[in-house]
């Protein structure tokens, strides 16, 4: 089972394969990992200790904790909370969540504050401007509704969060990508094209 696996300078945690999205682009489609991370597909969920105890193994060298997966990570959120808490004793890198921002809707609560002071960034796809264009490639499991949530979930984690990012994948049209970062600029968060992975 693949708990953690180094993309880069960061220590990225595999927590859940669960995700309230299905989007078109994900990189699940295309294989079972990423670089040399191994298989990433879980036969079962690690538990909270089993997930500290390998960040703290192997963290050394890195720069910052992603908890990413190949899932969404807050659909474990109260496991993630427990995991950080537990970790950082001996763990004091950065630590970033990749996120859909759907915790709020996953969970029947406003969330982001139970990430402060344990989180230092999040960032959150947004990868269409408007709720329609992301449900067609989203195909989220609250239809349209998952878009207006994200927002708000940019803008209160930006209260409480140090830095906040919208993230769209290069694959969009200029225009789109555009209004994007408008969008991201009235959530008082910041912006950024990340490359398709294939």
């Amino acid at each position: 089972m693949t708990i953690t696996y180094r993309l880069d300078d960061g220590l990225y945690v595999n927590m859940t394969n669960r995700c309230s999205n299905r989007c078109d682009f994900c990189i699940r489609n295309y294989g079972d990992g990423i670089g040399n991370s191994g298989g990433l597909w879980l036969d079962r969920e690690p538990t909270v200790e089993e997930t500290a105890a390998d960040i703290i193994k192997n963290a050394d060298g890195c720069r910052e904790i992603v908890f990413c997966g190949y899932g969404e990570p807050l659909m474990r959120l109260d496991d993630i909370v427990s995991v950080i808490k537990k970790m950082k004793p001996a763990v004091t890198l950065p630590v970033r969540i990749n996120t859909n921002g759907q915790a709020d809707l996953i969970h029947g609560r406003e969330t982001a504050r139970e990430l402060e002071g344990l989180v230092d960034t999040v960032s959150i796809s947004l990868n269409a401007p408007d709720a329609q264009g992301y449900e067609k490639i989203c195909h989220s499991d609250y239809g349209e509704k998952a878009f207006d949530a994200l927002i708000k979930y940019a803008s209160d984690c930006a209260k409480v969060i140090p830095h906040v990012v919208f993230s769209v994948v290069d694959v969009m049209s200029p225009t789109d990508i555009e209004k994007c970062r408008k969008i991201a600029t009235q959530a008082g968060v910041d912006f950024r094209v990340r490359k398709m992975i294939q």
